[in-house]
C-alpha cells in the first residue's frame, strides 16, 4: 500500500508538470502503475480514452462512417499516452490513461468529470495487452452502450450496431491469433444518448478467459 501511494504521489507531481489536470471518475482511476494485470475473468481493465467527439447515428452504415472519418492523423495506428493532444475540428482533445474499478469502461462517467458531452458522440479508446504466448483459435469477446468497432493489431474484427445496452459477451469475434507479446487493441463506441461504456475480454479456444495476460501503456510497441 505505501508503495501504491507513492507512486501515485509521484504520478501527481509528472500529471502537474505536463499540464494534466487530477480527475476524480465514480468507476475510474487514474493509472498509479507501470503495468496491469488482467484478471481470472479476462476484462481488460486499462485503456487510454479520448476526450469524445461529436457524431450522431447508430445503425450500420452511419457508425461505420463515423468511425473511418479521419479526426485526427495516424488514428488507426497511433499508440497514445496519457496527456497527449491531437487536434479535433480546431479543438485540442487529450488522451487519459484510467483503470476500471469494474469490468467495464464508463465513459459516461468518463466524460460527465471533464465536463463534455455524453450524448451525439464519439469515443476512441486505445489499449496495449501483453500475452507471455502465443494463443491461436483466440475470440475477441465484447459489449458496448450503444454501438462500436473493434480491432486487433490493425485488423478490424467485430462490429455492433444500433442503440444497445452493454452486456457481456454480446458480440465475439471470429477466431483469430493472440501474439506473443504486445497486441494493441483499439475501439470506437459511438453513443446516441443516456448511458454509455464499453468491455472486452480475450476468450482461448475453449471459449474460457484467456489467463496470464498484462496491460502496460508505457512501453513502445515493437
Amino acid at each position: 500500500m505505501r508503495t501504491e501511494r507513492v507512486r501515485g504521489f509521484v504520478l501527481a507531481l509528472v500529471l502537474a508538470a505536463s499540464g494534466v489536470a487530477a480527475v476524480s471518475w465514480p468507476t475510474l482511476t487514474s493509472v498509479v502503475s507501470r503495468e496491469k494485470v488482467v484478471g481470472l475473468d479476462g476484462f481488460i481493465p486499462r485503456w487510454v480514452l479520448l476526450e469524445p467527439i461529436a457524431a450522431n447515428g447508430l445503425t450500420d452504415a452511419a457508425v461505420q462512417a463515423a468511425v473511418k472519418k479521419e479526426y485526427f492523423p495516424n488514428q488507426f495506428s497511433v499508440i497514445p499516452h496519457d496527456g497527449d493532444k491531437v487536434q479535433v475540428a480546431g479543438a485540442d482533445l487529450k488522451w487519459r490513461a484510467v483503470d476500471t474499478k469494474s469490468y467495464n469502461v464508463n465513459l459516461f462517467h468518463f466524460a460527465r468529470a471533464l465536463d463534455k458531452p455524453t450524448s451525439d458522440v464519439l469515443f476512441w479508446a486505445v489499449t496495449v495487452v501483453y500475452s507471455p504466448k502465443e494463443v491461436p483459435n483466440a475470440r475477441l469477446a465484447i459489449g458496448s452502450n450503444a454501438a462500436s468497432v473493434w480491432w486487433v493489431n490493425g485488423k478490424e474484427v467485430i462490429g455492433i450496431y444500433g442503440d444497445r445496452q452493454t452486456v457481456i459477451d454480446d458480440g465475439v469475434s471470429r477466431r483469430l491469433t493472440l501474439q506473443k507479446g504486445a497486441n494493441v487493441i483499439r475501439v470506437a463506441v459511438v453513443n446516441g444518448g443516456g448511458a454509455t461504456d464499453f468491455c472486452a475480454r480475450f476468450l482461448d479456444a475453449d471459449d474460457k478467459p484467456v489467463k496470464g495476460l498484462t496491460v502496460n501503456l508505457a512501453d513502445p510497441v515493437q
